[in-house]
């Protein structure tokens, strides 16, 4: 691809080239611009193109529970209003006009202008101007002026109609159009005229124009507070993920840790348990043994990048399903009736499900006297072949207004979930039939011959 660069010289005749108009613009100047750009964009620019007034959604509690015909009727509400207002301005016109030709004509001038709103509204504004002037010329009706009773309804009413479906920039431009030729009327032609209602149109007109602006901006206001609550809601969700994620890797690292600890110790251990071991299977073991304190230190550099600046290492290990009695005791005491059973044969699992399984529960009995204090709830564990099965499960609280609302977003079922799905489980979290709340879940732990072990 080659580029070709073209030198224009200026010449001092060139009008396009003048030294002056290089110079730099006034700002007065170029607003004056920018405004004149506007009005050609609002209302000049593809004036008669083709824009359909959508159908109206029924809103709020009484029009959304609406089936059939009614429903479909509320759909077409705008339209009724906006052909109920021109049906209005016809009839003024047609009885203003004596019942003839003449009011037939100007009852169509009346009609067809607001009809056309629906369809093609800056259209309908100019050519609600043309009717305007058409009617005074023809009408038989005087001391009116320069609006007849029928086009100044009409005329409103599209000045209300393509406001609301414009934007409020198009609005001041339809107003200042109408002053315009309300001015205009007045001084070229209405010699004849002692009295003009040109004032009572820029009035009735601003004040309608004035409302639809306002509800313009309320309604902008409104979409973008809901656009900001959305992200604020997505970036709460993310948030409260990491923080979950993060509180997982921090307990699992107990746990991850002590197993790297007795691979390093047994990789040690093990040539002194046999007597004159070759020197590949020492070499093999220091190797082992090498890899795992490599391991733990690269563990506990991942933990410090993790760990929250407040975070305390505990001094306990972690809890497991051995120490659940003792949670529910703790629980009990807070006034939650709370009952566990197990089903299938007890053995010991991995402990990464155990910790899981534990703080699963934890949180599902946290939540339960939190959401609803005073109800009852049971534990679940069933130790069945392929995993580990929980449930908890909790009635309705027996006195609602006792419930206190939780600010932010909740961590318990984000937490639970990311713990399932860290160990390949499934889990189920929804009310129950009976006004309580039912926490599900399964834990694959592989049988020993899977493993490896």
């Amino acid at each position: 691809m080659t580029q070709t660069t073209q030198t224009h010289t200026a010449h001092p005749d060139d009008p396009e080239d003048s030294p002056e108009d290089q110079r730099p613009r006034s700002p007065e100047f170029r607003a004056a611009a920018e405004a004149l750009r506007g009005l050609r964009q609002d209302l000049f620019h593809d004036a008669f193109a083709y824009r359909p007034l959508t159908r109206k959604e029924p809103a709020g509690r009484v029009l959304s529970r609406l089936k059939g015909r009614k429903r479909e009727y509320v759909t077409w509400s705008r339209h009724a209003v906006v052909g109920a207002v021109g049906a209005l301005a016809m009839l003024i016109a047609w009885v203003g006009g004596g019942g003839g030709g003449v009011g037939l004509l100007t009852g169509l001038l009346a009609l067809i202008p607001v009809l056309l709103t629906l369809v093609r509204p800056a259209g309908a504004f100019w050519l609600s101007l043309a009717a305007a002037a058409v009617t005074t010329v023809v009408s038989t009706t005087s001391g009116d002026w320069p609006w007849t009773p029928s086009s100044f309804i009409t005329h409103l009413m599209v000045l209300t109609v393509v406001a609301i479906r414009t934007r409020p920039r198009t609005a001041a431009w339809m107003w200042l159009l109408t002053a315009a030729y309300g001015f205009v009327a007045e001084t070229l032609f209405g010699w004849s005229h002692y009295a003009t209602n040109s004032a009572p149109m820029l009035v009735f007109s601003a004040i309608l124009l004035l409302a639809v602006t306002v509800w313009h901006i309320r309604r902008q206001a409104e979409e973008e507070v809901t656009a900001q609550q959305t992200v604020t809601a997505h970036e709460r969700s993310r948030r409260t993920l990491l923080e979950e994620r993060t509180t997982i890797a921090r307990e699992l690292h107990d746990v991850v840790a002590h197993h790297m600890s007795v691979v390093a110790i047994q990789a040690e251990a093990a040539p002194y348990r046999v007597e004159n071991p070759p020197p590949e299977l020492e070499k093999a073991f220091v190797t082992i043994r090498e890899n795992a304190v490599a391991a733990l230190t690269e563990l506990r550099r991942v933990l410090g990048v993790v760990r929250a600046e407040d975070y305390e290492v505990p001094d306990a290990p972690q809890p497991t399903l051995a120490d659940l009695d003792r949670l529910l005791a703790n629980v009990r005491e807070t006034g939650l009736d709370v009952e566990k059973t197990v089903t299938g044969a007890v053995r010991e699992l991995p402990q990464g499900v155990e910790l899981s399984a534990y703080r699963i529960v934890q949180e599902a009995l946290s939540n339960t006297l939190r959401h609803a204090p005073g109800a009852s709830a049971r534990v679940e564990i069933g130790y069945v072949l392929g995993g580990l099965g929980l449930r908890i499960v909790n009635g309705p609280p027996p006195n609602p207004t006792l419930i206190k609302p939780s600010p932010g977003a909740g961590h318990g079922v984000t937490g639970m979930r990311e713990r399932v799905t860290m160990l390949n489980g499934e889990m189920t979290a929804e009310p129950t039939p009976a006004g309580g709340y039912e926490v599900t879940v399964f834990l694959p732990v592989p049988a020993p011959s899977e493993s490896g072990t």
